[in-house]
């Protein structure tokens, strides 16, 4: 379901539900001459597309960190700074919570090679989600609120995933390790994309520019794709608490 297209009465019954609530999250960044400047983007946004009706889907936040490690502006990679986006994620996810919904979720691929220790991007979102939890918190249950008698039984709701902290959860669109190529325009960036994306897609340009990063893209194959997006989709699928 499209949060954008839902009536108020299917927003209150997704919030009653506890039906998982997806922000996709993205940049703009080059990715050789043969991939379109939203791969992360539109890997995360195809993907929840396979999900249908079992989740409610945000519309995408598209303007990261992507960063100019890769290319120069004039590429088409579009960087904002952190700052500049932090308290729009911190708004977003106060006002998400204040809808009522408490199964709300984030997900992002770029730089989620790193993601445990975390990058600009999806750290801005994770420092975000716990800021808006605290302020919900703080706001509606007062100060002292975690000291209260009530919370008592909190490091055991903690362990069972039930306590506040995991109201709002920030995830890679992969799981570590997994049994697919993780790279930047790669034969596996490429792949997902012949899958997902097709007609973004011109394999005839993908030797020209001369970067180490797209050596391997001419063996990306749709079957390849197919295998990352089912690999994905497993993980969303566990993560979002979905079952199989």
């Amino acid at each position: 379901m499209q949060f954008d297209r839902m009536r108020p009465d299917q927003i209150a019954a997704a919030v009653a539900s506890g039906m998982p609530v997806v922000l996709p999250i993205g940049v703009m960044e080059y990715h050789g001459p043969h991939l379109p400047a939203g791969v992360d983007l539109l890997v995360v946004t195809e993907t929840l597309k396979r999900l249908g009706d079992r989740i409610v889907t945000l519309p995408p936040f598209a303007y990261g960190a992507a960063s100019h490690a890769v290319a120069g502006p004039g590429a088409g990679t579009l960087h904002l700074d952190p700052a500049s986006f932090l308290p729009l994620a911190e708004a977003l996810f106060t006002a998400l919570l204040a809808t009522g919904f408490r199964n709300l979720h984030g997900v992002i691929h770029h730089q989620t090679e790193n993601f445990a220790q975390g990058m600009p991007t999806d750290l801005s979102f994770r420092l975000a989600a716990r800021n808006a939890t605290f302020r919900h918190l703080e706001g509606t249950r007062g100060p002292g609120w975690w000291g209260d008698r009530g919370m008592q039984d909190y490091y055991a709701r903690h362990a069972a995933g039930e306590d506040p902290f995991n109201w709002i959860r920030i995830h890679p669109l992969f799981p570590k390790g997994s049994d697919f190529p993780f790279d930047h325009a790669g034969v596996g960036e490429t792949a997902l994309m012949l899958a997902l994306a097709p007609d973004t897609v011109d394999m005839t340009c993908v030797h020209e520019g001369g970067h180490w990063y797209t050596k391997t893209a001419p063996q990306a194959t749709v079957a390849l794709g197919e295998h990352g997006l089912k690999i994905a989709l497993r993980h969303l699928q566990d993560v979002l608490g979905l079952g199989a």
